[in-house]
């Protein structure tokens, strides 16, 4: 039996790594993308907007509305919407149906990641709960470390569309590997939405939402256009450029790994304030200073890690303000991140089209200096109202002891 439950959690997470591709990949062939459909980079960029926001406002109607079934149909449902938008991806020609693949593939994804997690946790026995979770994770962030720069190597090499044949074909496979090897699970009863958005009358989860928001902006305003600013910043051969997309994915693993080593030892303001300080200047100095291949490769290091130390920072804050709603939480902070990244892609399609490539990352910089004040007024307000509490509650008692 103990093994079972770890094959499953390995199925799982080899899942997450393809569906995790299929968002990820994107980006590291978006100036291959631009050309075959006779677009813009910037117009192929909405592209990842579409994605995004399919994913976080798509991914809980479906939830919603096949709340009856169990989680395995779930999952194979999730894997059959990943297979049918990398289909239309490569079977139909045309930037039309590549917004409509974009937005069946988001909303699997969505509907992938939700059933993933809550299914990881019920299959996992009582005491690794927490390593089941972190397991399956791993597969969504080897998407970024495997999947982006090896699609890169295949876009340079051969046709785009072989990553989308290989996505497709694997999840049919995965479909049959999932009905054989996960159990049908009941599902839990979906939490009405006017439930989760009462959660945002506590101010300090709308703060923090807030912070995450624009946090999001700025890593898709920079991250989705990652691949023509270094082309012309600092113009490498196509071994070069993949080698360092899967540097830039290591280094977003160790950012992650840095952001929980932080938290714990310094807690969660010096953490958060410190990578998001971090990641704007690195995206100050890769508009102004970067050029030669060492300075650009070195800045893109330092502002992976630094953006990447911001996530599960965020998780444990918004998950200490109110533990007892933490799944709830969690799910509108990846709902509020999709809407980040959304908005984040579309508006640096819209200043590569106005401005210029090498202006993306001020205008990354520009929002998350806009997070950093959202966080420092946050802050400066509830250390105040905690402190005016405990003025006040040491008046009453001295009241009382009189």
């Amino acid at each position: 039996m103990s093994k079972t439950w770890k094959l499953q959690i390995y199925l799982l997470t080899l899942i997450s790594l393809l569906v995790g591709t299929s968002q990820n990949v994107f980006v590291g062939i978006l100036d291959k993308v631009a050309d075959y459909a006779g677009v813009t980079v910037s117009a192929a960029g909405q592209l990842v907007t579409l994605f995004a926001l399919a994913n976080a406002i798509g991914t809980p109607i479906i939830i919603l509305a096949t709340a009856k079934l169990d989680q395995r149909k779930q999952l194979i449902l999730a894997l059959a919407l990943t297979v049918l938008g990398s289909a239309m991806t490569v079977i139909f020609s045309g930037f039309g149906f590549l917004m409509l693949s974009r937005i069946v593939l988001g909303v699997g994804m969505g509907v992938f990641i939700v059933t993933a997690f809550s299914l990881a946790a019920k299959l996992s026995p009582r005491g690794h709960q927490a390593s089941a979770l972190a397991t399956v994770t791993m597969g969504f962030s080897a998407s970024l470390v495997i999947g982006v720069p090896i699609g890169r190597f295949i876009a340079a090499s051969f046709d785009w569309k072989i990553i989308y044949w290989g996505i497709g074909l694997l999840c049919l496979l995965a479909i049959f590997a999932v009905a054989k090897m996960i159990p049908a699970t009941k599902n839990e009863a979906p939490v009405p939405l006017g439930k989760q958005l009462a959660l945002l009358k506590n101010s300090k989860i709308t703060f923090s939402l807030c912070v995450t928001f624009f946090l999001f902006i700025g890593y898709a305003v920079f991250y989705t256009y990652i691949t023509p600013f270094l082309n012309t910043v600092s113009p490498m051969s196509e071994r070069a450029l993949s080698l360092t997309l899967l540097v830039l994915g290591i280094a977003t693993l160790i950012g992650s790994k840095l952001g929980g080593f932080m938290t714990d030892r310094l807690g969660f303001a010096r953490t958060l304030f410190f990578g998001m300080s971090v990641n704007a200047l690195a995206l100050i100095m890769l508009s102004t200073i970067a050029g030669s291949y060492i300075v650009t490769f070195v800045l893109l290091m330092v502002w992976a890690i630094a953006a990447w130390t911001s996530g599960p920072t965020l998780q444990y804050n918004l998950v200490s303000i109110a533990p007892e709603a933490s799944g709830i939480i969690l799910s509108l902070n990846s709902s509020v991140l999709q809407l980040g990244m959304a908005t984040g892609a579309a508006f640096g399609g819209l200043v590569t089209a106005g401005l210029s490539i090498q202006s993306v990352s001020l205008v990354a910089a520009t929002s998350v200096v806009v997070a950093i004040s959202i966080f420092a007024i946050s802050f400066a307000l509830f250390r105040s109202n905690a402190k005016t509490r405990l003025t006040d509650n040491t008046h009453v008692s001295t009241n009382e002891t009189s």
